[in-house]
C-alpha cells in the first residue's frame, strides 16, 4: 500500500503530462491541416509533417516521463548525449536524408510551390521546364515539357531555387485544389 501512495504523484504527473501533450498535438495537427488546405498542399506532404510532429512529441512525452519518475538528472543527460551522438554519426553518414526532410518542410511551410504549378528549376548544366506533379518527404516530382518524368531531391530544390512559370489556381477562394480523377 505504501508503493502505492508514494507513487501517487508521479502517477498524476504523468497523466496531467500526457494529456498535455496529446492536447497540444492535436491542437497542432489542426493547425497543420488548415494551414495545408488554405495553401492546397496534397496530403501526402501533411503527412511528412504528422509524422515528424508526432516524433516531437514522442521524444518530449518521453523525456519527460523519465524526468518524472525521478531518473538521475546526470545518468540521463549522458544517456541522451550517448544516444545523440549516434544519430548525430548515423545522419552525417547519411545526410541527404536529414536534408531532404528538412527541406520537404521548408517546401511545405514557406515556399510558394504547390502541385501543379509549370516551374523551371535554376540549373545552368539542365533545362528542367514542366509541371509539378508530387512533392513527397524526400523528392520533387515533375514532368518535363519533352515529356520525361523526373524526380529532384527536394535539397536541391531549395538549393538550386525555382522559377515558378505558371501557378495554378489553387487557391480556396477559387474553389479548391484541382484533383486528377
Amino acid at each position: 500500500m505504501l508503493d502505492v501512495i508514494s507513487y501517487k504523484n508521479e502517477i498524476i504527473i504523468t497523466v496531467v503530462l500526457l494529456a498535455l501533450l496529446i492536447g497540444i498535438n492535436t491542437i497542432t495537427k489542426k493547425a497543420i491541416r488548415r494551414f495545408g488546405r488554405t495553401s492546397a498542399i496534397d496530403m501526402n506532404s501533411r503527412k511528412i509533417i504528422f509524422y515528424l510532429s508526432n516524433l516531437l512529441f514522442y521524444g518530449i512525452a518521453i523525456i519527460g516521463i523519465t524526468l518524472i519518475w525521478g531518473v538521475n538528472l546526470q545518468e540521463f543527460s549522458i544517456f541522451i548525449s550517448s544516444v545523440l551522438a549516434i544519430v548525430g554519426i548515423g545522419f552525417v553518414a547519411q545526410w541527404s536524408i536529414l536534408s531532404n526532410l528538412t527541406a520537404s518542410v521548408i517546401l511545405f511551410f514557406g515556399h510558394p510551390l504547390r502541385l501543379g504549378d509549370r516551374v523551371r528549376v535554376l540549373d545552368k548544366d539542365f533545362d528542367w521546364t514542366g509541371k509539378v506533379e508530387d512533392i513527397s518527404g524526400f523528392y520533387l516530382f515533375m514532368r518535363t515539357d519533352d515529356g520525361r518524368r523526373i524526380s529532384i531531391p527536394t535539397n536541391l530544390v531549395i538549393q538550386k531555387g525555382i522559377e515558378i512559370l505558371h501557378k495554378e489556381n489553387n487557391s480556396i477562394e477559387n474553389g479548391g485544389p484541382k484533383i486528377k480523377e
